[in-house]
């Protein structure tokens, strides 16, 4: 919120960027479980004397941020999702510090993946996976909480069941409709959570991971349809829509989602040359592309939802 300062408005935060931490558990039977996590961290607080008056006295330093985050993992002593550490770095920020209002912590989670030697999961052995878990904890001195998880890097093709025709015809038009191409995209997706307050929020520790790994679920399958046959895509829009409806009908929790679907071309190869044609196309040879693409984007909410 702005605040007059000698006849401006005045709007400010303060913070701490990319603080990478990593947290292992071991578990009796000699089974280890890893996290890596990005951290960002902004506070708003009442430290306008520092702008104005070269008084440092009410800033949270950002290096003091920093530290809080190896601490604050130092103490989970069990394990838990990255939404709830989350929520725990935020609320330390807004209940220790009288200056700070509100916290904002951002947090990517990097996909470490137990691998499987032997057809046995290995104790304490990981592959990086692909796509990432996000989230975003707003918390506030009352007690008031905004909760959004996510995705990003969701790499997902099928090389049938999808078309594009119909569209707007122009004279720049140079796009042939098509009813059989290939469909692929990188799928970046955000959702509110209904927990509008600390004391809402479900207890079970891994509450969170297992709903992102559901919503995942949701995703995918919705955008490949069943395995023998498939869905059939008339466009990215309305593959997103399916996508994002079926998200909110699987989960009452979840307020609103917003998908991020960007059109990454597989472009037919026909090459001829004098003597005649090198390569025809018959649905089997393409040039992957990725830029330039098409953006696609939106976002599904509930009625009451605020995202």
């Amino acid at each position: 919120m702005a605040e007059k300062v000698e006849g401006f408005n005045f709007e400010q935060r303060h913070g701490k960027e990319r603080v990478r931490v990593a947290r292992v558990w071991k578990t009796k039977d000699g089974k280890h479980y890893v996290v890596e996590w990005r951290v960002s961290i902004s506070l708003l607080s009442d430290c306008v004397n520092s702008y104005l008056h070269d008084d440092n006295s009410d800033i949270v330093a950002t290096d003091t941020m920093k530290n809080t985050v190896y601490a604050k993992a130092k103490e989970c002593s069990e394990m838990l999702s990255v939404e709830n550490f989350a929520i725990e770095l935020a609320k330390h920020f807004v209940s220790f510090y009288k200056q700070v209002t509100t916290a904002i912590v951002n947090i990517v989670e990097k996909p470490w993946e137990r691998i499987t030697v032997d057809g046995q999961p290995h104790m304490h052995g990981f592959k990086l996976g692909s796509e990432r878990h996000t989230v975003e904890a707003i918390v506030k001195k009352t007690g008031s909480l905004q909760l959004t998880s996510g995705v990003e890097g969701l790499s997902v093709l099928k090389t049938t069941k999808s078309g594009f025709e119909g569209f707007i015809r122009d004279k720049y038009t140079a796009l042939p409709e098509t009813c059989e191409r290939m469909l692929a995209t990188e799928v970046t997706g955000r959702w509110r959570y209904s927990y509008e307050s600390l004391s809402s929020v479900p207890q079970k520790p891994l509450y969170f991971t297992e709903k992102y790994e559901d919503v995942k679920r949701v995703l995918v399958e919705t955008f490949f349809g069943p395995p023998n046959v498939g869905v059939y895509s008339p466009s990215v829009q309305s593959t997103l829509y399916q996508m994002a409806r079926a998200t909110l009908n699987r989960f009452p929790d979840i307020d609103s989602i917003q998908l991020k679907m960007p059109n990454i071309h597989f472009l037919p190869v026909n090459i001829s040359n004098a003597g005649g044609q090198i390569v025809k196309f018959n649905h089997d040879v393409y040039l992957p592309t990725d830029e330039p693409h098409g953006s696609i984007q939106a976002t599904l909410s509930r009625f009451w939802s605020k995202m």
